[in-house]
């Protein structure tokens, strides 16, 4: 089900059933071939990117498939004209989205920031690959989580999550689009390699149920005086007097760039719309925490990995347990405190170099022991078992 925030939110916004656009039933599908069909479940009917491997995909299908539901499709010249044009169409009226890999997303960022401040929803899937730089453009990785936070300059909230199937490829898509129109906020799917190429049987249900963004004609766009925070948001083309701009500007949208009060009032509201709301869009998955002295800790691919390896585990009498982060941010810093408190150790495998371990030691006074792995290979179970054991 889709996640309900939290507070008062606009009236006029709308959340709706419809029939999927794909016959109910059970689908082979690889995880980038998942993020497309689950676009158009949720109403995306723009898509602008370039490619990128390994993300092409989700690229080529989308294109195909755009044929049968009026979509539109743009192979732009490179990532920072997709980014600007996925802008251009949501505020045209339309869902869109981009997918992308490390680099590609490195050259969003200012676009990214762009949107962030001008509450553009929109939906990015980053399917990622070993870098920096080019890297290894066939390999996995999961480096780019602390630029789906930090990646884009000044203070801004985004939401990204962490799909570890092919089934939560589509799932979280839908998702991504929903929380985006509900929230007026970038979304991210941070895929990686591993899932994105990963095929296995997912499902299509009957119905989706999305979310439509709020519309109030004659309301301001930049500024509510609702609890959530999220004013509804109108389209060039409906009659409103409509200007969108990236400098400090006033509830409609008028430039104030020399008003601190203004910019201090614009910032703190594109923030506490998400921090408000943060335990509602959170979400994790435990397994077999009651009793654990050691719980590891993992999100996306490496969490398949280490249910596998702590459910090896438990049937030796181990006391570990599991916590899948399925949501990156906002950080699950409560679920995180708790675990903190009662274990004797957390055990955080990564295919980078620590970056959700950084953010847990935030949060917990616990030892929080790494395992990063940078060699464009995933994390196999038998590794996360030899790792625990020899913690234990």
């Amino acid at each position: 089900m889709l996640c309900s925030l939290k507070g008062k939110l606009l009236s006029a916004m709308t959340s709706r059933e419809i029939d999927s656009t794909l016959s109910p039933g059970f689908y082979y599908y690889s995880g980038n071939e998942a993020v497309a069909e689950g676009a158009i479940a949720a109403g995306c009917r723009y898509y602008a990117g370039y490619p990128i491997t390994p993300s092409n995909e989700t690229m080529e299908r989308i294109s195909i498939r755009f044929k049968d539901v009026d979509g539109v499709f743009m192979q732009m010249e490179d990532e920072i004209a997709s980014i600007c044009s996925v802008i251009g169409a949501v505020w045209a009226g339309a869902k869109a989205m981009t997918v992308t890999s490390g680099p590609g997303f490195s050259l969003m960022q200012e676009g990214i920031g762009y949107a962030a401040l001008t509450e553009t929803p929109l939906v990015i899937v980053d399917i990622q690959r070993a870098g920096p730089g080019t890297g290894q453009a066939t390999r996995v990785a999961s480096g780019d989580l602390m630029q789906a936070k930090w990646g884009s300059h000044g203070d801004y909230q985004t939401i990204a999550l962490s799909p570890w199937s092919v089934q939560e490829m589509y799932d979280q898509t839908v998702e991504a689009f929903n929380l985006a129109e509900k929230c007026r906020v970038p979304v991210f799917v941070m895929g990686e390699e591993a899932i994105g190429h990963l095929r296995e049987r997912m499902e299509v249900r009957p119905t989706v149920e999305i979310v439509d963004r709020a519309k109030k004609p004659g309301a301001p766009p930049f500024g509510t005086n609702q609890d959530d925070g999220i004013p509804p948001m109108p389209a060039f083309g409906e009659g409103e007097r409509l200007l969108v701009t990236g400098s400090t500007h006033n509830e409609f949208g008028i430039r104030k760039t020399d008003d601190p009060e203004v910019h201090e009032n614009l910032v703190a509201r594109i923030n506490n719309k998400i921090l408000k709301h943060r335990e509602s869009i959170i979400k994790t998955e435990p397994y077999y925490l009651d009793d654990a002295e050691i719980i590891v800790v993992a999100y996306g691919f490496t969490a398949r990995s280490s249910l596998f390896a702590v459910d090896r585990l438990r049937k030796e009498g181990k006391k570990v347990g599991l916590l899948r982060l399925k949501t990156i941010w906002p950080f699950a810093d409560g679920i995180i405190h708790q675990i903190g408190r009662v274990a004797k150790k957390l055990f955080v495998p990564e295919m980078n170099r620590g970056q959700v371990r950084g953010e847990i030691m935030k949060y917990v006074a616990c030892e929080v022991i790494p395992y990063n792995q940078t060699n464009g290979e995933i994390i196999h179970p038998h590794e996360i078992m030899k790792q625990v054991r020899s913690l234990l």
